[in-house]
């Protein structure tokens, strides 16, 4: 089953390989093809690592009696807002290494990076996992028994809320990748993510049959908050649209 999530994961990283690369290369940021690679070398370890322990976190009383589980990557258990939080530490690591302004090197990346997660909620579907509430609607999926939804809802249609997210991404992408070229402050671009990111999770999360919880709180939809508010604000205070000078 964790095939598909890897297939996914594969693609994703080759396809952000080479659109980072161009966009580095557009926006002046490196002076070595290879220092891409450096990029990818760093962050993508990171951001697995802290998916994986954001997702512990929340499951803790579980595996707190399973310790050996908490390296079994292979039986799922990753959280896109840990993940977020570690590439943006391997973005700060490698702006530091190769000395290239920080925000500027985030605008070229997040492109990929929503692209990146639409694949992934595409894998969530084809593994069975990440999976929604039950529906009546027509489009509603009954999952396999032998994957995570089937397991929780069997013979029961669901709500293809991977799908819903991996729309709404797309939507995102399309329209970062339009963004992109227009003059505006470094850190603009990366603003627009994170908020249209967020108000997209918000949304899909009231559909969601797995969320982790903070206590009576859907925790993606408390770090969604959180994003639209600190990035929100920066928008409207410091990072609004600007024209380049003539």
């Amino acid at each position: 089953m964790i095939r598909y999530y890897g297939l996914m994961y594969v693609i994703s990283f080759v396809l952000g390989y080479f659109l980072v690369r161009a966009e580095a290369r557009r926006r002046g940021l490196f002076a070595k093809p290879e220092d891409v690679l450096d990029l990818f070398l760093v962050t993508i370890p990171l951001g697995i690592v802290f998916a994986r322990l954001y997702y512990v976190a929340f499951q803790w009383e579980w595996y707190r009696g399973n310790p050996w589980e908490i390296l079994q990557l292979w039986h799922g258990g990753l959280a896109i807002h840990g993940g977020i939080l570690g590439g943006v530490l391997g973005l700060l690591v490698v702006s530091r290494w190769k000395r290239v302004p920080f925000w500027r090197l985030a605008d070229a990346v997040v492109p990929a990076l929503i692209l990146g997660q639409v694949l992934g909620r595409i894998g969530n579907f084809l593994n069975g996992d990440a999976f929604g509430t039950p529906t009546n609607l027509p489009w509603g999926v009954v999952f396999p028994r032998t994957s995570p939804a089937g397991a929780e809802y069997p013979g029961v249609p669901l709500h293809p809320a991977m799908l819903y997210e991996a729309l709404g991404n797309l939507l995102i992408f399309l329209f970062l990748w339009t963004l992109r070229k227009r003059p505006a402050r470094d850190g603009f671009l990366t603003s627009v993510y994170f908020v249209s990111y967020a108000a997209v999770r918000f949304v899909c999360e009231f559909f969601r049959g797995d969320a982790l919880m903070l206590g009576p709180w859907r925790a993606a939809q408390v770090a969604s908050v959180l994003l639209v508010l600190a990035f929100g604000s920066w928008l409207l205070v410091g990072r609004l649209w600007q024209r380049a000078a003539a």
